[in-house]
Order: C-alpha cells, then structure tokens, then sequence
C-alpha cells in the first residue's frame, strides 16, 4: 500500500483502540493500494508487535490473524530510495548490518537504526534522533514520506526534502484524559478527518516530527527545503477527491483539470467537432469530477454510462496485464441507451498502459455509439515514475515512442486529446491558496525529475518492479516493513522454520503452515504469535 499512518493516543492504556484506529484508518487508505498492508503497535511495556499480508486490510486483519512479536523500531514508508544498490553496500560493507529484502523501507530502517547506534548510548533523546535523522537524508536519495516507531519512547514522522510523497499531521482531544492531545499522522487528510483529527497540516519538505509517549509534538527541519515540489500524480490519480494535499483541494485541482481539458477538445476538434458530440461520458471514478466541467464548459449533456462494480478495484496497479484486461470489464458496465447511435467523448484521468482505455472504447462501440472521442486530463505518460508510485515501464506505456494518432488508432478511438503539461500544472497550482504550492514534480510526463538519477537506476527499477510481485492475499510479503537496533535483523518469515510447541497446543483459527519462529522463545499464552487483531499489544 502506497499510503502510511502512524498514531499515538495520550492515554497509553488504550491498545485496543489504537488497533482499531489504525486498521480503520487503512480503509481510508485503501485506493493506495492493493497489494499488501500491515499493522504494528506498542504497548506500554515497550513490547512491539506486527501484523502484515498480502492483500487488502479487510483480508488481511481477520480474527486470528499472526501477530510477531519484535523488538526494536518499526518503520513504514512510501516512496522509492533511487540509490538502494549504494545502500545495500554501505549497510554491508561498513555498517556491517544484514538486510534480508529488497524493500526501501528496510533500508532505510537500518540507515536510521545504524545512525543512532553510532550516539553509543543505551537510551537517546529527541535532539539524538533529529540528529540521526538528518545522517540519514545525507545518505539516503529518492522520495519519501515515512513514519517510525521507537518502541516505549515515541512516534517519529519525516518528509524527503522535494516534499514529493504526501504527509499530514493531525491532533484532535483526547477521549479519555482531560486537557491531552491524540497525534496522527497520515498519507491524505480524508484518514485524518474520518477518525476526528480535524486540525491537521502537511509536514513540510525536509521537516520532521516526533511525539514523544505522553508528550507534545517537536518539529525539526532537519534538512534545508531544496524545493516544494509535489508529485503531480496525485492530484491527477491517486488522491481521494475529499482530501486535501499540500493545501490543495484534490476535488478543486480535478475541476480545473476539467476546464484545461474542455479548452483543449475544442482546439483539437475544432467548433464543429465539438458541435458534433452528443454526449460526454467519465470513466468511473477518478475522472468524474473532471467530465462534469467538461460537459459545462462545452455546453455538452453528461452522462454517467458507465456503471462501476464497487467489488472491483483499481486496475492500473493490479499486477499482470492480463488480469487487468480481464478486471475491466468486471469493473463496468455500459448503458447502452446512452451510447446507441450517438457521437460520445469519453474523459479518463490518465493512459498508462492502454489497457482500460482500449476495453472501455471497445465496450462503447459494442453499446452502438457511432464514434468515440478519448479526452485524457494527463497529459502522455512516457517516462518511469521513480518515486513510489508503481505505475509501469516505459517499453509497458503506450505513449512511449508513440504519436498521439497512433496511439488513438490502437486504443481504437476516432481521435484522442490530451492535456498539455503546462495546462495541467497551472490547473493544480491555481487550487492552491495563496503563496502555497506552484511547482510540481512531473518526471512522468517529461523525464525532468526532482533529484538526480544514478546510473543504472532505471534498469535496477525495472527489475524490482517484475520480481516477486505479490499474488494470494494473506501471504506474508517480501517488502519488511520491521527491523532491530542490532547488526542483524530476525529471522526472513519467508524462510523455513520449526514449530517449537506441540501442533496440538496451537489455536484451531492458526494456519500451521504459515507460524514462523521469530523470537526463539516458547509460545506460551503470554507469548504468542498468533494473536488475533482486536487483541494487538494489548498488554497489562
């Protein structure tokens, strides 16, 4: 999932309700991705414990579902270190920790946890993990937006220096100790909002916070701001339209998209061409905001032909071009008596792969319209999206090396527009307020990116992205999200094990196959595995 969220309550004995928080807010999250999510969570003892999985929250946190117990930090992120291979040598060659995936976020982890056992002391302060933090930025290149968890002394939340990957904090009142303040920090503001944290802002560009057990939020900018620069992506995609990001209204930016877009058909099909459209139609959802000034703009009827099967999600992330092919048309559906005879200009969000694109066209001739226009709000994707966003390969994008009527011809539309960059940018920037966010980053569309690319990188990335994908919901994935402050982290879960007590003393609702050894400790009542989701560091 490509969405984070860390929580701490004020009122340390509620470990339950921090669960719950957290797996609640995950929901709110869920567009993000749909490949893998985990939980961790510490109780007042400073005891850690994780729950992770393929799949999406409502299959992966079940009743019975394994809880680890760990030691040491917990970290979870979003976005891409561009210089892992230069990492991986480090943490082997001089800092001499092992890591055992491929994951961003364990290396990061050990960088961070490297950093602050270089202090040498047992017990470090706020100002020691502001201060290993910023070692860890001067090692580290990429995007990132990434909260941690020191077990027993607090929650620390940091943003790259681009400020590229979205990240909010919130607070709201606490519930059960008078005049104390709950913290949240979250990837879009709707999972703040929903759960009453109302009065949030974005953690700025090389600005961190930590919120010490029981204590108020400290902000550090623990790297100079190098620029304000979003990924542009969200705002066109990823986003919820509810939130806001970077004090940008997702539903505002999207409308203004729309009437950029509705200029745009006009110059393309000229006055009659746009005379000559019956009716325009979004493809579900991202783009409906967008299709309805459209329609207004154009003085053009709207019409939401196409129904969406909510029980089918997001088709650009779903690994394997045939599953996706097959996934829209389980997506939607057509209203043919809003397609039969007439001319239809369909508005989508994006064209990554064609995929959606090319099915959706077809299934609009099948309900009998006489011609199909494809308005896209982005303008061509042809380059790599390096900063945490799996969108494809390039060789996999239909833009790459394509000419804007080849690629109608093979998405088989009768003509396509796309936005210009320029229009697509002004539109984002004219939603925020005043003196707020005016450039973006937008390496996607033109290959410009923020930072620096190291050689080889786009090849490393490539390979990253095809190598054990997730594929069954409720496996456990290879993206470790967990490590210690030790050289060496604990045991791959994707390797062998021994079970260390009796099959029969094991809980009936526990998957034998799927127990690791973790701690090398006895499962004992007080020290079990598998311990269900309602009941997480749920400690005396």
């Amino acid at each position: 999932m490509c969405g984070v969220v860390g929580l701490l309550l004020a009122d340390s004995e509620s470990h339950t309700e921090v669960s719950h928080l957290l797996f609640e807010s995950l929901f709110y999250l869920q567009h993000r991705g749909q490949d893998a999510c985990g939980i961790a969570t510490c109780g007042a003892k400073g005891r850690v414990y994780q729950c992770k999985g393929n799949g999406m929250a409502a299959k992966v946190f079940q009743d019975g579902a394994r809880v680890i117990d760990l030691p040491g930090y917990i970290l979870a992120h979003n976005g891409n270190l561009i210089n892992a291979p230069e990492l991986h040598r480090y943490l082997d060659e001089e800092a001499h920790r092992h890591v055992n995936t491929d994951s961003d976020s364990e290396l990061m982890l050990n960088i961070f946890a490297n950093a602050l056992n270089e202090t040498g002391k047992a017990r470090v302060n706020v100002e020691d993990i502001f201060r290993s933090l910023t070692q860890t930025y001067q090692k580290c290149q990429g995007a990132w937006a990434a909260t941690a968890m020191i077990a027993g002394f607090g929650i620390l939340a940091f943003r790259d220096a681009h400020g590229i990957r979205p990240l909010l904090i919130g607070t709201r009142p606490s519930a059960t100790i008078r005049g104390a303040t709950d913290y949240m920090i979250a990837s879009e503001s709707i999972a703040l909002r929903q759960l009453g944290f109302k009065d949030y802002r974005d953690i700025l560009p090389g600005e961190a916070v930590f919120i010490q057990k029981g204590g108020k939020a400290e902000f550090k900018q623990v790297v100079e701001m190098k620029s304000y620069t979003p990924d542009i992506f969200e705002y066109v995609y990823f986003a919820r339209p509810d939130s806001v990001s970077d004090s940008i209204s997702i539903h505002k930016s999207r409308q203004n998209m729309g009437l950029k877009l509705a200029d745009k058909i006009r110059v393309t099909l000229g006055d009659e061409g746009v005379r000559g459209i019956d009716v325009i139609i979004p493809v579900p959802e991202t783009s409906n905001t967008a299709a309805a000034v459209v329609s207004e703009r154009l003085k053009i009827p709207l019409s939401n032909a196409f129904i969406k099967n909510r029980y089918v999600f997001r088709t650009f992330i779903l690994p394997g071009q045939k599953l996706r092919q097959k996934s829209v048309r389980r997506k939607l559906s057509a209203i043919e008596s809003e397609f039969k005879g007439r001319t239809v200009c369909l508005v989508d969000d994006s064209i990554v792969r064609g995929t959606t694109s090319k099915e959706i066209v077809s299934m609009a001739r099948e309900a009998g319209a006489v011609k199909v226009y494809f308005a896209s709000c982005a303008p061509p994707l042809v380059y790599p999206h390096i900063y945490g966003i799996d969108l494809a390969s390039p060789h996999e994008m239909i833009a790459h090396e394509k000419t804007r009527e080849d690629i109608a011809q093979l998405i088989g539309a009768d003509d396509l527009i796309y936005q210009d960059l320029d229009d697509l940018k002004q539109a984002c920037a004219e939603a925020a307020p005043n003196g707020g966010v005016k450039e973006f980053e937008v390496g996607v569309f033109c290959g410009k990116y923020q930072t620096a690319v190291p050689e080889g990188y786009f090849d490393h990335l490539d390979e990253v992205r095809h190598k054990n994908r997730p594929s069954h919901a409720g496996e456990v994935p290879r993206g470790a999200i967990t490590g210690s402050s030790n050289p060496v982290n604990g045991p791959d879960v994707n390797k062998p094990f021994t079970l260390q007590v009796p099959v029969s003393n094991l809980p009936k609702n526990v998957d034998h196959a799927t127990l690791a050894s973790v701690s090398g400790m006895p499962r004992t009542p007080e020290n079990r595995d598998d311990i269900s989701i309602h009941n997480i560091a749920s400690e005396n």
